[in-house]
């Protein structure tokens, strides 16, 4: 049962980091693009809308933090070993 455990925990992040970043990145250039207003499909203009920009702009802030909070997770070992830096709690570095 263990196998089929790690097997769905593998599966369930490799879902929502991988198809779930790039959607996250989609909705926030769709509110931040409706946000700024202009021209609409149909001819008609649209006011600018600040809450929907600024909707946008968390969503792009979430996105770039999860792909840092990532880099550094993979680097975690390499930054505590040359520079003593320990970003991360104590169980996640090799003894």
């Amino acid at each position: 049962m263990d196998i089929l455990e790690s097997i769905f925990k593998v599966f369930a992040i490799g879902l929502v980091l991988g198809a779930g970043l790039p959607a996250l990145f989609a909705v926030g250039m769709v509110c931040e693009s409706r946000g700024e207003g202009g021209l609409n499909a149909d001819g008609t203009t649209s006011a600018p809308n600040p809450a929907l920009r600024a909707l946008g702009y968390v969503l792009f802030a979430i996105v770039a933090a999860v792909i840092v909070i990532g880099l550094l997770w993979i680097c975690r070992q390499t930054l505590n070993y040359y520079f003593d830096i320990k970003i991360f709690p104590s169980w996640a570095y090799k003894k």
